[in-house]
């Protein structure tokens, strides 16, 4: 699954991991594929689980129904 960088900075801040939203800030491209880039995630201290299972994956396809994709 692909999700911005910018969403994975504001749900990490959201819960309370400012330290692990600076590094993904500072060392991940802007579109974090979570298979492709599961191993730099994971040196950061983020589970890609975490972003795709009722984190972020729900709001990427939300966001993704809205726009058609």
């Amino acid at each position: 699954m692909q999700i911005q960088k910018s969403q994975v900075v504001d749900f990490l801040k959201q819960h309370g991991q400012s330290d692990k939203a600076e590094a993904v800030a500072q060392h991940l491209p802007d579109t974090i594929d979570t298979d492709k880039h599961a191993d730099q995630l994971k040196q950061h201290g983020v589970d890609p689980s975490q972003l795709t299972q009722g984190g972020l994956g729900d709001a990427a396809k939300d966001v993704g129904g809205k726009l058609g994709l």
